[in-house]
């Protein structure tokens, strides 16, 4: 009886995890054998994955083809980009992100785990812990992601044997210990044959931990660790049109996502980086009125004064209200085949904000393999550096480690409109 029959019927909100680790760890075999094991697989996609298993000669069904969904992945048998598969239990929903293993796909893993609360880096129990290993971890870390699990795999291949999950253990712990990683757990598994993964199975009685999914199950969501400020960037200002409702003619709503903390109707709230002070004097989603809003939901709020407010500010309670700044110090991903250019004039987009920005100084490159700091004059695609961008206008921003949302931003090619860097403030 699969263990997913024992799970009471309950909700833990939605988690983003991560996969992550050196190529071929199995992270697509392992997000295939979840998929497969807690039956979210359509019949025709497990028609598909057998004759293509099949056609490869194989005897098993290839569970890793039900994430390397792209051609070229399955010519190569590598994953090239991030494949994103979703999933539910009795007990939550799941969004996975499944990261590119290769280092010259660094930024692809950083644009997976940025929205990611938990990653599972997956080692191979024959191989131990790898350059690529020690890569993931830090990004992982760099990047905010509050929970890690480090899964041995391939325990099958090394017979199931204690002394070598216990060996990596201690090696990593070594290694993680640089990276004041709080919450990290260790659980050995085997994605092909699916031991410790959805169900226990037979052959490591030695381990009397949770299986993967328990921990998946039972970790926190985001927003709901700590109490987080109120931030609020408006996106759109709404002023319906219609002479026939005269009841509209002074309707002003300010359109947006609560990107954490929460709101109520009566609170005090300051519209940055203006400085103009209201309370709210209503908060509307689909049509009804709600008493108070909450992190991650898309409401119109209302306020009891007319405020100058357009897109790209920021509504905060009042109490709350950080200083609007010109300059910022940030770790900057740089994604682009083109160098950064600090001759260049760039657009920064942080929330619902654009200003341009210039490069005032590059403290640093960061060497992930090593973590040592190198002096640079520029930065190349996958770099990861130290950096301080002056800007035109004043932006609203937290640290990055007190709020992932107001905390990030990216940079754009003005001439292109591509995306070029993203960054992590504080």
């Amino acid at each position: 009886m699969s263990a997913l029959e024992h799970l009471p019927e309950i909700d833990n909100g939605l988690l983003r995890f991560l996969t992550c680790g050196s190529v071929d760890d199995g992270k697509s075999t392992l997000i295939g054998r979840l998929l497969f094991d807690t039956k979210t697989i359509l019949a025709d996609t497990l028609n598909a994955i057998e004759k293509t298993s099949a056609k490869r000669g194989m005897s098993a069904v290839d569970l890793s083809l039900l994430t390397d969904g792209l051609q070229a992945e399955r010519e190569q048998g590598i994953t090239i980009d991030v494949a994103y598969r979703y999933f539910s239990t009795g007990r939550r929903k799941y969004i996975i992100a499944d990261a590119p293993g290769h280092e010259q796909y660094t930024r692809n893993m950083v644009t997976a785990a940025s929205t990611a609360n938990l990653a599972i880096i997956l080692i191979d129990a024959r191989k131990g812990v790898l350059t690529q290993t020690r890569r993931h971890s830090y990004l992982a870390s760099l990047v905010g992601i509050p929970h890690l699990v480090v899964a041995v795999n391939k325990m099958d291949l090394v017979d199931y044997d204690q002394a070598v999950f216990e060996r990596i253990k201690a090696e990593y712990l070594a290694f993680a210990a640089k990276l004041g990683i709080k919450d990290l757990r260790f659980i050995p598994i085997s994605a092909l044959e699916g031991d410790m993964i959805v169900d226990r199975g037979e052959r490591l009685s030695w381990y009397d931990g949770p299986t993967l999914l328990d921990v998946l199950e039972n970790a926190p969501a985001a927003h709901t660790e700590q109490a987080e400020d109120f931030r609020f960037p408006v996106q759109f200002v709404c002023r319906p049109q219609d002479s026939a409702n005269p009841e509209l003619h002074d309707y002003r709503g300010f359109m947006g996502r609560v990107e954490s903390g929460e709101i109520a109707v009566g609170d005090a709230v300051t519209v940055l980086p203006s400085g103009a002070s209201s309370r709210v004097k209503a908060i509307e989603l689909g049509g009804e009125r709600l008493p108070r809003a909450i992190h991650e939901q898309s409401v119109t709020l209302l306020l009891e004064d007319e405020i100058d407010i357009s897109r790209g500010d920021l509504i905060v309670k009042s109490a709350e209200a950080p200083e609007p700044v010109k300059q910022i110090d940030a770790t900057v991903c740089w994604l682009a085949e083109t160098p950064l250019s600090p001759a260049r004039t760039y657009l920064l987009r942080h929330t619902t904000r654009e200003v341009k920005a210039k490069v005032a100084r590059i403290d640093y490159r960061l060497d992930v393999n090593t973590l040592a700091q190198e002096e640079t004059a520029g930065l190349a695609m996958n770099d990861i550096a130290r950096v301080s961008l002056k800007l035109a206008q004043p932006i609203v921003a937290d640290r990055y480690a007190d709020n992932r949302a107001t905390g990030a931003f990216i940079i754009i090619d003005e001439s292109t409109n591509n995306t070029v860097g993203a960054g992590m403030i504080g």
